[in-house]
């Protein structure tokens, strides 16, 4: 499926012809792997680099500005990672366990046959989070694969193992906020650590997807390149695959050419593949919506190499939140030129399961699930709707979202917001100068007279409808 994506003609054409929609695993790679040229070492300092140049706390993190650009190098093949009963957890009371399998369900079938939402991703610590893997493994889904997350703790791969899952994340916090702040450790001792537990998981046959938390705060080049080229080389030895998820942890991620690192998104995508030997299909990039910009850095990440965004559904996740899945979808399928197999409809119905049976809310104009995401109060809007659906609807919501175009009634709506309510609700096809529609503006207009601050309501509207219609026919 070839991509649509078009830059001008002194850049060339990016495209993501060479992307099959295969579902082939995205982490299958030729051996040997292309290490960098230069193995590096750790730099070991005595105190935290806290870059107060970028992170001052007393005022907004600022952006700084190089002039360094790297190019675009979208990788073979692009896919959606998943942590709503992860990281999404973390935000909201916990899922029930028949929640998480429902949710799982419409999951797997949003992902499709090719599997482009390739992995979901599971805690393994509480006896409800055990129970909830086991049920969705017994699905018998290929996608999305079911994994674990684990501390970086040896004793911890236990439970992965008990669980029968083949890859698990393992925490290995990177920046020097963490490593010094948080753990109490030098920066050889977070290194050394993390080497021997991702050693022993890969002993025991696991698949590993180290987490580097905090990496838009971490010394790239003095803690992350040394700690991803180990990395690499573990993997080789055991011809196991070690992913790599980039987290931008406190959302300072930013996706502009020119930026330094460590919040430059391309920059930082480009070390991996380019200085740590990683290969693209091995990189997962993990976002934050601090400074809402959650759902472009993980397709900036994309277009500069990174296989793999990880997102919850409905964006629910620590703070602010994580890339929103289904935001991901419609990402994918503007790049990709189509939806590969996806059925979007899934993401209708499982918005309206998490808001009916988990009480999450959703805010009316959140994009793709809010209940007014693609309705228009507007009567000049109304007005342009009525002569063609596509003036002022994003795509075919009704077709791929099973969401119908909608307006909502207000002072704002005039008179074609009535005839277009009606029309949608009745199929009436009344004129703006119809005596019912008139009469129902008129209503409408009155109530916001007399201090009302609501929309008017689908029952009161027909209520409406009816007893002017029938005004109408008696006189």
């Amino acid at each position: 499926m070839p991509g649509i994506l078009r830059l001008p003609a002194s850049y060339g054409t990016l495209n993501f012809a060479r992307i099959k929609p295969s579902g082939r695993a995205v982490v299958e790679h030729r051996w040997p792997l292309t290490h960098a040229r230069r193995l590096v070492d750790v730099v070991d300092v005595t105190e935290p680099n806290l870059m107060r140049e970028q992170f001052p706390y007393d005022r907004p993190p600022k952006v700084l500005f190089d002039g360094v650009d790297v190019a675009l190098d979208p990788p073979g093949e692009i896919v959606i990672t998943d942590t709503t009963f992860r990281d999404g957890q973390q935000a909201r009371a916990p899922l029930e366990v028949a929640q998480i399998t429902q949710l799982f369900d419409l999951l797997h079938r949003l992902s499709g046959p090719n599997g482009v939402i390739r992995k979901s991703e599971f805690f393994l610590y509480g006896v409800r989070d055990r129970q909830a893997v086991a049920e969705v493994l017994s699905r018998g889904y290929r996608y999305p694969e079911v994994t674990g997350w684990v501390r970086a703790k040896r004793e911890d791969l236990r439970l992965v193992r008990d669980a029968g899952l083949s890859e698990t994340g393992i925490l290995t916090s990177c920046s020097d906020y963490h490593i010094f702040l948080k753990l109490g450790w030098t920066r050889r001792q977070a290194l050394d650590n993390y080497v021997g537990v991702v050693s022993e998981a890969l002993a025991q046959g696991l698949r590993v997807r180290c987490h580097l938390e905090d990496l838009t705060r971490a010394d790239v080049h003095g803690f992350v390149v040394p700690l991803a080229q180990r990395l690499m080389a573990l993997a080789e030895e055991a011809r196991i695959p070690v992913i790599l998820r980039l987290c931008d942890t406190m959302g300072y991620g930013v996706p502009y050419p020119g930026a330094v690192l460590p919040r430059s998104v391309p920059r930082l995508v480009h070390v991996m593949t380019h200085e740590a030997g990683v290969p693209s299909a091995w990189l997962e990039w993990h976002g934050h919506n601090d400074f809402y910009k959650v759902l472009i850095n993980a397709s900036t990440a994309w277009l500069y190499g990174c296989a793999a965004a990880n997102g919850t559904l409905l964006g629910y996740g620590e703070r602010t939140g994580n890339t929103p899945l289904e935001g991901l979808v419609f990402e994918y399928a503007g790049l990709m030129g189509g939806l590969n197999g996806m059925d979007a409809t899934a993401i209708t119905e499982i918005a309206e399961y998490m808001e009916r049976e988990c009480q999450y809310p959703i805010p009316a104009s959140q994009p793709f699930v809010g209940r007014a995401f693609n309705a228009t109060s507007a009567g000049i809007h109304a007005d342009g709707a009525m002569k063609n659906e596509e003036i002022y609807n994003i795509f075919d919501t009704g077709a791929l979202l099973n969401r119908p175009p909608a307006v909502n009634v207000t002072d704002r709506s005039g008179v074609a917001g009535v005839a277009l309510w009606i029309r949608q609700h009745t199929g009436r096809n009344l004129s703006k100068g119809h005596p019912a529609v008139e009469a129902i503006h008129a209503w409408v207009n009155a109530q916001y007279a007399a201090g009302r601050t609501t929309a008017i309501s689908d029952e009161e509207m027909a209520e409406q409808v009816t007893q002017r219609l029938q005004e109408v026919t008696l006189s």
